[in-house]
């Protein structure tokens, strides 16, 4: 019997111990493009909840959490496809955080994700037709839609007293979605769009589309673009040519990059994702002591995108994308203790004993619908060469 039980113990201690899971995270995001300036504070964001969520310890049994980028390039379609394609195939990522822009990610939904059975969670990928992608329960997104800013920014205008635009969307699916939502809603609240017409990025030149606009007339100049590229070429033709001396900046246009034009921006005014919610403060400290901007546009997106991946994944006891993706509206929504970013932790050991969170996170999540954002907006105005908050909506 002695002999039998030391033969026991002798096994036991040679058994091999049981190996954590290193989960693997896609982010996919335009790191070159006409937002590149926005992608690495939104990926930092990402991987700080990841880092975060590996430091505890506890997702699934002390499982490690590895961030992958790709680069969606925002605007080629078939460049961020192989992107995702190689990170589902080669590096074989359990999820996708991302993609940013919305036709990007249309593209990557279809032919990656479904297809591969990963579930992705964007952090600003806003465009209304994405509301009723065919995803079969894998996408979500912690942006909300173009549908509600088009209303917000109905809202500004009208209390701003402006009665007529012109305007200006970027081609693709972003600025042509948000484009139509605007319109429908101006023109609903009886405001008048003098002009309508598409612009391309990555142009030398656009006074020929700043000449249609100015002759449209209207009181002011709205710009549904992007900073980095097509959407500030407008500005700056429409400034050299005196065209135009304000314009409305919706999301895609607000961004530290855009305020190097200089003080002839001063008086401009627009809106972003954004929150007063106590989590936005915790996460731009966070974000500081860390070296990064936490509140750069959809940078507390990114974090939360990423925590309710994971989250999720310890709800379901499973890092796999088919269970998991049946958890991230438990997660995400009430009922349950309230969660904010520093706190993953807490929610990991919450969901490891059974109970329920409510993640409140960096952005204020609520999901609703189809697995997105409700909406909330922060209002700003460039004064002195700065962002300058006028409230949140």
């Amino acid at each position: 019997m002695k002999t039998l039980l030391a033969a026991s113990v002798v096994a036991g201690l040679l058994a091999p111990a049981a190996i954590a899971e290193d989960i693997k995270l896609g982010i996919i995001y335009g790191f070159t493009g006409p937002i590149e300036s926005l992608t690495l504070p939104m990926a930092a964001g990402a991987e700080m909840a990841m880092q975060e969520v590996t430091a505890s310890g506890l997702l699934l049994e002390g499982a490690s959490v590895t961030s992958v980028r790709g680069d969606s390039t925002c605007i080629d379609s078939a460049a961020a496809t192989a992107a995702a394609e190689r990170l589902v195939t080669a590096d074989r990522v359990n999820a996708i955080v991302g993609a940013d822009c919305s036709g990007v990610t249309g593209a990557i939904l279809q032919n990656v994700a479904v297809a591969n059975g990963i579930v992705m969670i964007s952090p600003s990928a806003t465009s209304p037709g994405l509301s009723m992608a065919e995803d079969n329960g894998l996408f979500f997104r912690t942006a909300p839609s173009d549908a509600r800013e088009g209303q917000v920014m109905t809202d500004i205008l009208k209390e701003e007293g402006i009665q007529s635009v012109a305007l200006t969307y970027t081609n693709n699916d972003y600025g042509k979605g948000l484009a139509d939502a605007f319109r429908t809603a101006f023109e609903a609240a009886g405001g008048e769009v003098t002009a309508f017409i598409s612009h391309e990025d990555g142009k030398a030149d656009y006074s020929a589309e700043v000449a249609t606009l100015a002759s449209a007339g209207g009181d002011i100049l709205v710009v549904a673009g992007y900073l980095d590229q097509g959407g500030r070429g407008i500005i700056e033709a429409s400034l050299d040519t005196g065209a135009w001396d304000r314009f409305v900046l919706p999301g895609g246009m607000i961004g530290d990059n855009i305020l190097t034009i200089g003080e002839a921006l001063n008086g401009s005014f627009g809106q972003v994702a954004g929150t007063d919610s106590p989590g936005t403060n915790i996460f731009a400290d966070l974000a500081e002591a860390a070296g990064f901007d936490g509140t750069s546009p959809f940078t507390p997106e990114s974090y939360d995108a990423a925590a309710l991946i994971l989250l999720a994944m310890q709800a379901a006891g499973s890092s796999q994308s088919g269970a998991l993706k049946d958890h991230v509206f438990e997660v995400a929504n009430a009922p349950g203790e309230r969660i904010y970013p520093g706190e993953l932790a807490k929610a990991l050991q919450i969901l490891k004993d059974g109970g329920e969170i409510d993640y409140v996170g960096a952005s204020s999540v609520e999901l609703i619908g189809p697995g997105e954002s409700a909406g909330n907006y922060r209002q700003v105005i460039v004064r002195d060469g700065k962002f300058e908050t006028v409230r949140f909506r």
